[in-house]
C-alpha cells in the first residue's frame, strides 16, 4: 500500500524567527513521511515573508522540494490563511490524503506527525485527529473539548463548585485525557485533517478571525459523521499566543466575540445565541456576587460584559426596548 501523502500547512504572521524553528521541528518528523510544508506568509507587512523564503532557499529546503513559501495577499485571519495554504495542494499539483495544520509556535515532537495520521489511517470514521499539547515547561495544555452550549457558558461564567457539579457534562474543557479518545473538538494548533473530508465538508469559515474556527469545523465534522480524535500519542510543545497576544490581553478584542457570535448564530440560530449571552451574563452575576461576599478579586477582563453584550446584539434587528436595559445591567457589574 502506498504511503499516504501529508501536506504541512504552517501559517507565519510577523513571528518568522519562530516560524522556522516550527518548520525545522516539523521537517524532522516529515522524514519518514510522503510529506511537504507550505508555509504561508498572512501579509505579516514586516518583511517576514522575504526572509522565510531567503531561509528556505539557504538551508535548501525549496531545493529538496519538501518547502514552498507562499504569500497569502491579504491577512483574513486564521481560517482564511489555512485554507489559502491548503489549496495550493502538493508540489505536482495532486491533492494529498492528509492536511496537517500547525501553529508557528509550536513544535511536533518525535512520532507526533506519524501518530496522527496512523490513527485516521486505521479508522475511516474520522476525519480530524489533535495532540497532546504541553508548554515548554512540560506543562499540559486543555485542548480537548466539547462542543459551546447555553449551559456550558453558565457554568463557565459562574465559576461555582455546586453550578459545575450539576452541568459537569456540560462543561467545555474536558478533563485532561490519559489516553486517546474520541472528542466533540480539538485546538487547532497541531491538527491533521483528512482531505476527502474538507472536500465534502468545506474547509474553515473564513468567518471567523480568529478563535472559534475549529470548533466549527469540527462541528460541521460531526454532522457529516466524521468524528474527532485526541490523540496522546502525538506530542507536540506549544508556546501559545506568540501571534495574538492573547497572554497580554486587558481587554478581550472585538473579533473574539464576534467570532463566538458567529458560532452559536450559523449553529444554532439567533435566539439560541441570545440564550447563550444571557445565560453567561446570569453566571457572571452570580460569580461577581460571590466575589462581593467573599472579598476577592473577579479577574475578569475590563469591560468583558459590556463588549459580550455589544457584539452578541445585531442593534439592526433586535429588540431595541430590550438591548439597552440589558447593557444598563451590564454597566453596573462590569
Amino acid at each position: 500500500m502506498a504511503e499516504p501523502r501529508v501536506l504541512v500547512v504552517l501559517l507565519n504572521y510577523r513571528t518568522a524567527d519562530m516560524t522556522l524553528l516550527a518548520a525545522e521541528a516539523a521537517l524532522r518528523e516529515m522524514g519518514e513521511l510522503d510529506a511537504e510544508m507550505v508555509i504561508v506568509d498572512n501579509d505579516s507587512g514586516d518583511g517576514s515573508f522575504e526572509k522565510l523564503r531567503k531561509a528556505a532557499l539557504e538551508r535548501g529546503w525549496a531545493d529538496q522540494g519538501k518547502v514552498r513559501v507562499v504569500a497569502s495577499g491579504r491577512n483574513g485571519g486564521y481560517g482564511a490563511g489555512n485554507n489559502f495554504g491548503i489549496q495550493q495542494n502538493m508540489s505536482d499539483n495532486t491533492k494529498p490524503d492528509y492536511i496537517y495544520c500547525l501553529n508557528s509556535d509550536a513544535f511536533p515532537n518525535q512520532g507526533a506527525i506519524r501518530a496522527l495520521v496512523d490513527i485516521l489511517e486505521s479508522r475511516s470514521e474520522l476525519g480530524l485527529a489533535g495532540s497532546y499539547i504541553e508548554g515548554p515547561d512540560g506543562d499540559p495544555h486543555q485542548t480537548a473539548f466539547r462542543f459551546p452550549s447555553i449551559a456550558s457558558e453558565f457554568e463557565g461564567a459562574a465559576r461555582t463548585g455546586l453550578i459545575s457539579r450539576l452541568l459537569w457534562n456540560s462543561i467545555v474543557a474536558l478533563r485532561l485525557p490519559e489516553r486517546t479518545v474520541q472528542v466533540d473538538w480539538v485546538a487547532g494548533a497541531s491538527l491533521m485533517m483528512r482531505r476527502s473530508m474538507l472536500d465534502e465538508i468545506g474547509y474553515f469559515d473564513e468567518t471567523f478571525f480568529l478563535y472559534y474556527e475549529e470548533t466549527d469545523l469540527c462541528r460541521r465534522a460531526d454532522l457529516a459523521g466524521y468524528r474527532t480524535i485526541y490523540v496522546r500519542e502525538s506530542k507536540v510543545t506549544h508556546i501559545g499566543s506568540v501571534s495574538t497576544g492573547m497572554k497580554e490581553w486587558h481587554r478581550i478584542p472585538g473579533y473574539w466575540f464576534d467570532s463566538r457570535r458567529h458560532y452559536f448564530t450559523k449553529n444554532h440560530g439567533r435566539a439560541y445565541a441570545m440564550a447563550a449571552t444571557l445565560a453567561h451574563i446570569a453566571g457572571a452575576l452570580i460569580w461577581r456576587l460571590r466575589c462581593l461576599i467573599s472579598g476577592r478579586k473577579s479577574n475578569a477582563p475590563e469591560r468583558f460584559l459590556r463588549d459580550l453584550i455589544r457584539h452578541s446584539l445585531d442593534f439592526s434587528k433586535s429588540d431595541k426596548s430590550i438591548a439597552p436595559s440589558i447593557l444598563a445591567k451590564a454597566r453596573a457589574v462590569d
